[in-house]
């Protein structure tokens, strides 16, 4: 079965939050990691179960770019999140999925409406039941604003 582009970037965005997750929990340098999940993750067989190919570019570039602007985009998400609640503070998962988004919101390659929609997708894989996918649209809406320089 050959999937979309769009469902392939939709991949991309999810091993990125993954893997920027996995980066910050076991201190591992990216082309480590991101070479773990190429070889490893994307599209392979995990005990009878076939893993999402994934566009590959955009997974790179998200990592890359997430890890060389972090200090910004963690500045930007601290300033839409509430004073009681920096980003040290926050789940790590919502972590790496703000930091993924931010990449993309800073490099201004897609629309901020797509990305925003695509990380609340990925906010709803990790916490199906949660309040949580409201909580990032909330702050992404917040982020693009501000990467827009409407804030």
């Amino acid at each position: 079965m050959t999937r979309t582009t769009r469902q392939m970037k939709s991949a991309a965005r999810l091993y990125a939050v993954q893997a920027l997750f996995q980066m910050e929990h076991s201190g591992q340098a990216a082309p480590r990691v991101q070479k773990e999940f190429e070889d490893f993750r994307i599209g392979v067989e995990i005990d009878g179960d076939e893993m999402a190919e994934a566009d590959l570019d955009l997974f790179r570039k998200l990592i890359d770019d997430a890890v060389n602007w972090q200090g910004r985009i963690d500045q930007m998400t601290d300033r839409a999140l509430v004073a009681k609640w920096p980003i040290a503070r926050i789940d790590p998962t919502l972590r790496a999925l703000f930091r993924a988004a931010g990449a993309e919101l800073v490099e201004g390659a897609a629309p901020p409406r797509v990305i925003i929609t695509e990380y609340v997708d990925v906010a709803h894989a990790f916490f199906p039941e949660g309040k949580e996918p409201k909580f990032v649209n909330a702050v992404l809406d917040h982020m693009a604003r501000e990467a827009k320089g409407e804030i």
